[in-house]
């Protein structure tokens, strides 16, 4: 027998019953373009969201010794007692351990770099098996492959959010969603509650950004326990570990400020809603009515027993969850990119988004019709409501648009398996995947705009290029260090730049893009916006010593808008007062600082 390279390898026996090995292979692959791609980013370690820099501040002040409940920033607004930041610890492990693990070997100061480069592409790997996961379940055990192409080259929202350097939460936050949908497809009811519960409860203990697709995972669980009685121990386990894992995560990881009654994170506010969620659960499992309709009308009379509760013990929590003031939202929050409506984005960035998402919807109903006389028909309903509500979420908040398109990826994948049946029952196996990875191609293409009418660039308003030069500018790592050779102060500079300048300088901020400082975010807008002898008060208050200004920042132009005379509008047209001193820079410094004299 004439012996071949490939001889004992089969290939249907490898992507089936090794899945898992295969799916991670992919991920270390991914990891390795990535690190590669990106080590100009994690040389200069180029943080380039402010809540990046935000999260590696913290870090270096739990290795530096900080408590573990105190997540206060006392480098953001020193003299007023520090920045309160509502996050918790669970993202700063992983960074913190890589650090201490590189330390060792290459520095401190290298290994944050490559800490910071690493830590996001973990939750990838996670992401990737609960996709893996739900498709072999719902579509077919060899379809896996499609699903991580198209995570990978479709869902344009969804990977940067697992890119290096990008190591504030939506990550992990994304791969328990994975592992949510992963388990709202299991067809072993225990365990698939218990990993939506613990899923849910481990993405609530980083944040409530995705607290909307937590609460209709469990409605969807109540749903088909609704229908279906014989799924009582899907949501009776859901019900325990998602109650138990949240009273679990606010011990180990709730701050010392989230002790508080607060809105914007799990506080007892919503530690209470969740354990008495998982409580009355638990007890409608226990009754277990035999009628389809009693199990409805219990359903219905156990969350009008959570809203009810709700409006009664926590009434300053049904308005914004931030509690900020109207100024506040006015001035500052209102004036956030991913917090507005879809439509209200360029298409350029709309229409790639609400492609994927639809066709993701169209797909998961496609494979419900199909699936309506098989037992993965509850599988699908699940996945097709979860898909829809993602989709309609973009309709409040773009920041839903990562979460759309990874629930689309299910639907999606189905919908190409589907499109090929007459190879899924006579084609070689090699053939299907072909035509499959062919119809991802056109999928990613459709959704990244290539050769469509929106893939030309939306007309930026007048200055729009000026603004982006300058943002990139500001924030350049070598730009920032040559203000190291001032002594150490407190910068009074925009919003969105402080930050970056604690991160980068040895210099302090006095504000950052955190809503419950609203006060100093405030005392920014109203120092640029005012006039100009109002401007020395307010810096005082925050014993400010230099006024560092980034000119042309996305954030001035809100300045410039709101006062066209202005502070900033002076400053910015040349009209210096007597009382700044200016401090000279580096040639072809982006900056402008001046020492504020108090003393003229």
């Amino acid at each position: 027998m004439t012996a071949t390279p490939f001889r004992g390898f089969r290939v249907r026996h490898e992507l089936d019953r090794h899945w898992l090995g295969w799916t991670l292979l992919v991920w270390a692959c991914t990891v390795t373009w990535f690190l590669v791609q990106r080590q100009g980013n994690i040389y200069w370690l180029t943080l380039s969201d402010t809540d990046d820099n935000m999260r590696l501040m913290q870090v270096r002040a739990l290795l530096a010794g900080q408590g573990w409940y105190d997540l206060r920033q006392y480098r953001m607004d020193p003299a007023l007692g520090g920045f309160d930041i509502h996050w918790s610890r669970v993202v700063d492990l992983p960074i913190a351990g890589l650090i201490l693990l590189l330390k060792p070997f290459v520095g401190m100061a290298t290994a944050e770099k490559w800490a910071c480069g690493i830590a996001p592409l973990l939750p990838l790997s996670i992401t990737m098996a609960g996709i893996s996961l739900t498709v072999r379940r719902l579509v077919a055990p060899l379809a896996w492959p499609i699903a991580l192409a198209l995570l990978l080259f479709a869902c344009g929202a969804t990977l940067p959010m697992y890119a290096p350097m990008r190591i504030d939460h939506h990550g992990w936050q994304l791969a328990a969603l994975a592992m949510t949908v992963a388990g709202l497809a299991d067809p072993k009811p225990a365990r698939g509650g218990a990993v939506v519960g613990l899923a849910s409860a481990f993405s609530l203990s980083i944040g409530l950004e995705l607290l909307p697709f937590c609460a209709m995972a469990g409605a969807i669980l109540g749903l088909r326990w609704v229908w279906d009685a014989g799924d009582r121990r899907r949501l009776m386990v859901y019900g325990l570990t998602l109650g138990g894992g949240s009273a679990i995560g606010f011990v180990l990881f709730a701050s010392n400020a989230n002790q508080a009654m607060r809105c914007d994170a799990l506080t007892p506010v919503w530690l209470s809603v969740l354990v008495a969620a998982g409580a009355l659960l638990v007890a409608l499992t226990l009754a277990n009515p035999g009628s389809r309709w009693l199990r409805l009308a219990l359903a219905a009379l156990a969350g009008g027993i959570i809203v009810a509760g709700f409006v009664h013990f926590f009434p300053q929590c049904l308005g914004r969850p931030e509690q900020v003031s109207d100024e506040l939202y006015t001035t500052w929050l209102s004036n956030v990119r991913e917090a507005r409506p879809i439509y209200r984005h360029p298409r350029d960035t709309a229409i790639p988004i609400a492609v994927v998402a639809g066709l993701g919807l169209i797909g998961a109903m496609l494979a419900v019709w199909n699936a309506r006389r098989s037992p993965r028909l509850t599988g699908w309903a699940a996945i097709m409501l979860f898909t829809a509500f993602a989709a309609a979420m973009l309709l409040w908040q773009l920041r839903a648009a990562p979460g759309a398109q990874l629930l689309a990826v299910p639907g999606i994948t189905a919908m190409i398996w589907l499109a090929v049946p007459w190879l899924a029952r006579r084609g070689p196996l090699w053939l299907r995947i072909g035509v499959a990875v062919l119809a991802f191609a056109i999928v990613g293409a459709l959704a990244s705009g290539v050769k469509m009418p929106w893939a030309n660039k939306s007309a930026g308003k007048p200055g729009s290029d000026r603004v982006r030069q300058a943002n990139i500018a500001c924030t350049r790592t070598s730009q920032l260090r040559t203000l190291n050779a001032i002594p150490a102060a407190t910068m009074f500079t925009q919003v969105d730049l402080g930050p970056r300048l604690i991160v980068v300088t040895h210099h302090n901020a006095v504000a950052g893009p955190y809503h419950r400082n609203g006060t100093a975010i405030l005392d920014v807008h109203h120092a640029f916006t005012g006039r100009a002898d109002a401007f020395r008060a307010i810096a005082a208050r925050h014993k400010a010593g230099y006024l560092l200004l980034c000119p042309n920042m996305s954030e001035t132009t809100v300045y410039r808008a709101r006062n066209p005379v202005g502070f900033y509008a002076q400053l910015a047209k040349g009209q210096v007062p007597d009382w700044l001193e200016p401090v000279p820079l580096a040639d072809g410094s982006p900056y402008r600082l001046w020492k504020i004299r108090y003393d003229r």
